[in-house]
């Protein structure tokens, strides 16, 4: 359901849940239902969703009438509509649980916490997530207070419902990610700063790699266990796969013979990586099966067995090679992690049933405990970076992120080789102009045949055309061939497009007038001036930026109380400059924009990021704005604007200020 931008919903999450056909579909029901029988109750809705496709027909209204009992404490409660939404999207998923189908848009990890509507989580790994945060944030000053969690109850979900935990989770899953100064930290939150913590979560999460799906703020005030869950794993998950990457453990040089199989392995997930150093170290312990996966490949212990010998021979236990039960394999091998001093991030049992996310995390801890790789790490020239790399690195990362936060039916995990086949760029550019892709030619995953691939590529090639993005001498074989240039510069003017559609909606009383770059700098500098700001920006490539001043007045201009004044440097060296940058990006965030920007872009004036973040920060100030006005405004008239939306022209030019 993940796609186009309603401009009748607020929230950031709930815009991305459905194409704009859906929105207008859905809100036209909540009227006809409203018109039947006045406001709306929680009450009325398993009668009243009879008529709706999925959940009308996949549901009874028995069944419909107690999950929403066991999911609302106040049936009486008046339903607006986007509570209707969150309805829907709640029972859309409980209808394709019992069908047996997956949830759409299903993230990799945790795949049943966290698309499911069972309620049913696993005490081990609850168990196991919980030992993770005592230890990383037992000694965190303000946390101290709720720390240690008992793992045998369900603390955990209570202490999540102020959002301070989740961003601390974060900040030690990658450490920067979220300024503390920006999270709202006291004993008792009003809900204003209860929510502005789990929106500045959501939008860091997703800036960090998580894919968030059918997760909104309002289920962690409600305490939905088994997506509380399903978003801890994940970040539980990152940290734990940081270290696998050349970049910051070029040890990991060893497992290739060439520096053209070692720019293959820069390009694997980090998942992927940890299977191959762990078949590795395999090999060399004289393991003769290959390891695929985390789960069947391990419940008899053996691997481990071997793994664990090779790299701490002096704690084997012999035991481990002759005893039969593999439950007391497992034990001995517990046994010798422990005497490793590595930490249990699961029981025997886990070994033995198999336990994915368990057993890489057991695995991914390990390697970061004792790699067994060779301390003499060979110079190698494609490891090192020059400026110029680490922002191709960064755009990189910020434009991956950007695509996996869209829904897309595959995780990118990195754009230079996942997009050679065309088809993520092509369920891209259907969300962003719905209808613009002709599906009927297009050819799904997986594709072995190279002509297919170069199929997909030319249609995005010709789609991108329509939509005026410069592709000069550009053609879809650029795309398969993974060259890096063209494919950042085309995901660039994706983005771009994506944000002025998305102002442009917004801005429908323009008559259809085109958003400009030009618009959006006018609109900054305006909004600054007449909220009595001192800066400007001459362009997005104004080196004044840099100090921040700039973007912390625009903040205010749009919500005066999100900026505390006393909290800011006066940006007058690198070190200020750099406080000032992550500040404001936390700030952003905490306001519901959802950018991939990181503080360098901020103070080297990145360009293309200032953009996007200026847009990012317009959207969210227009969008406020009309919401506002639909909350005074009648019923007839919410719907003429909706329909007002739905007819704007969905092609938009590049305007003549365009980056290149």
């Amino acid at each position: 359901m993940a796609g186009y931008v309603g401009i009748l919903v607020s929230d950031p999450w709930l815009q991305n849940q459905f194409t704009q056909v859906e929105l207008r579909s859905l809100k036209s029901q909540y009227h006809a239902m409203r018109r039947e029988s006045g406001p709306l109750t929680l009450a009325d809705l398993p009668s009243k969703m009879s008529k709706l496709r999925i959940v009308g027909e996949n549901l009874t209204e028995e069944e419909r009438d107690s999950f929403l009992r066991s999911s609302y404490q106040n049936m009486r409660d008046e339903v607006d509509f986007e509570l209707f939404l969150r309805v829907y999207l709640k029972l859309h998923a409980l209808a394709s649980s019992k069908l047996g189908t997956p949830a759409k848009d299903s993230s990799a990890f945790l795949k049943a916490s966290t698309t499911t509507l069972l309620h049913t989580i696993s005490e081990s790994e609850k168990s196991a997530y919980v030992t993770h945060i005592n230890n990383y944030l037992g000694e965190d000053k303000f946390l101290k207070q709720y720390l240690p969690i008992d793992p045998a109850t369900n603390d955990l979900f209570e202490i999540v419902k102020d959002g301070v935990l989740l961003c601390k989770l974060i900040n030690v899953a990658v450490p920067g990610t979220i300024d503390e100064r920006a999270i709202n930290m006291k004993t008792v939150l009003n809900p204003w700063e209860r929510n502005e913590n789990h929106t500045l979560c959501l939008n860091s999460a997703k800036a960090i790699g998580c894919t968030l799906v059918n997760i909104g703020t309002q289920d962690f005030i409600e305490g939905r266990c088994h997506l509380v869950l399903g978003l801890i794993a994940q970040i539980i998950k990152i940290q734990l796969l940081a270290d696998l990457n050349l970049r910051k453990t070029p040890q990991l040089v060893e497992l290739v013979d060439n520096s053209e199989d070692a720019e293959e392995l820069m390009n694997l997930p980090p998942e992927k990586i940890l299977l191959r150093w762990m078949n590795f170290q395999l090999k060399k312990a004289g393991y003769k099966r290959v390891v695929t996966n985390f789960s069947p490949d391990i419940k008899d212990g053996e691997a481990y067995a071997h793994l664990l010998n090779v790299l701490a021979p002096e704690h084997s236990n012999p035991m481990m090679f002759t005893v039969k039960d593999p439950l007391e394999r497992a034990k001995l091998i517990l046994e010798h992690a422990d005497r490793m001093g590595c930490k249990r991030y699961l029981t025997a049992k886990d070994i033995v049933e198999g336990s994915p996310n368990l057993n890489l995390a057991f695995v991914a801890h390990i390697f970061q405990h004792r790699n067994g790789l060779s301390t003499q790490t060979e110079q190698i020239s494609f490891l090192e970076t020059s400026p110029s790399d680490a922002q191709v690195s960064r755009e990189e990362r910020a434009f991956r992120f950007w695509l996996n936060s869209l829904g897309n039916s595959r995780c990118i995990d990195s754009v230079f080789e996942d997009l050679r086949d065309g088809w993520t760029l092509l369920e891209t550019l259907d969300k962003i102009s719905p209808g613009i892709v002709n599906w009927k030619i297009a050819n799904k995953p997986p594709i072995k045949m190279l002509f297919k691939k170069v199929e997909n590529c030319n249609q995005v090639v010709k789609i991108g055309k329509q939509l005026k993005f410069s592709l000069v001498n550009v053609a879809g074989n650029d795309i398969v061939q993974g060259n890096k240039k063209l494919i950042l510069a085309y995901l660039w003017q994706l983005m771009r497009s994506n944000m002025i559609q998305l102002l442009k909606n917004l801005r429908y009383r323009s008559h259809g007038k085109e958003i400009t770059d030009a618009d959006i700098l006018e609109w900054a500098n305006t909004l600054v001036k007449s909220s009595g700001g001192k800066s400007c920006m001459s362009s997005f490539k104004d080196k004044s930026l840099s100090n921040g001043m700039f973007f912390l007045e625009l903040l205010s201009a749009v919500q005066p109380r999100v900026v505390n004044w006393g909290l800011i440097t006066k940006g007058e060296n690198d070190e200020e400059k750099k406080m000032n940058a992550s500040y404001i990006i936390s700030v952003a965030r905490k306001l519901g924009c959802s950018i991939f920007l990181l503080p360098e872009d901020i103070t080297e004036v990145n360009q293309k990021m200032i953009l996007t973040l200026t847009a990012s920060i317009m959207y969210w100030y227009l969008n406020q704005s009309i919401e506002d006005k639909s909350s005074t405004s009648s019923d007839s008239e919410n719907g003429s604007q909706s329909e007002a939306t739905s007819n704007s022209t969905l092609d938009d030019a590049a305007s003549e200020s365009s980056i290149e």
